[in-house]
């Protein structure tokens, strides 16, 4: 796990709006960790920090609480829908080499056949993947598919130790001629049988 993922959680005991607002105005954020049935754990976070790293969806934070070490998945974001400031964090524990269900994002990559586009119908896959190798996205490849051609989950390359739990019948990409494109060649055929008809 990379360095910059280590971040230095303070216990908090002061909890409620009041106490979340005052933790914002210093540049931490309230955060909860809970699973593994322990006890739900409420801490502080360094704010900008924080908001760099989980920039990058499915990000694993390594926790140093007191001087122990606790892996946590960021569950939930939760934002001010204005200010986009991060108000406070849902945290999972996970555990080196235990498998989690994620959604990863899918990044369309290539130019389709000329004259066509690559409709992307599904932007992530759940997978189940080991907590600490979360890929950050899968790369699909449309280079060259020609119209009617269809992507499918099943086709999208997951990396070693990934396992899709989505549907694998799911459409991912569907290639298509844009509808602008259809609308001018009939356009072309119309205006060429009237100049036939006038002469």
């Amino acid at each position: 796990m990379a360095d910059e993922n280590k971040v230095v959680a303070e216990l908090r005991e002061s909890f409620g709006k009041g106490a979340a607002r005052k933790l914002r105005a210093l540049g931490k954020i309230p955060a909860v960790i809970y699973g593994h049935g322990g006890e739900p754990q409420h801490v502080s976070l360094p704010g900008h920090q924080v908001a760099l790293i989980i920039r990058k969806s499915n990000a694993v934070l390594a926790l140093d609480i007191d001087g122990t070490t606790q892996l946590t998945l960021v569950k939930d974001v939760q934002k001010d829908p204005v200010r986009q400031v991060i108000e406070h964090l849902d945290l999972i524990v996970v555990r080196q080499g235990e498998k989690v269900e994620v959604e990863v994002p899918i990044r369309v990559e290539g130019e389709s056949y000329p004259g066509t586009i690559a409709s992307l119908e599904t932007t992530t896959l759940l997978v189940s993947v080991e907590a600490t190798h979360i890929p950050e996205g899968f790369e699909l490849s449309v280079e060259g598919l020609e119209e009617g051609q269809h992507v499918f989950a099943k086709d999208v390359p997951l990396p070693a130790g990934a396992t899709l739990i989505s549907d694998p019948e799911l459409l991912v990409v569907g290639i298509m001629v844009p509808a602008a494109t259809l609308a001018e060649g009939e356009e072309g055929e119309e205006g060429e049988s009237t100049e036939a008809a006038a002469e």
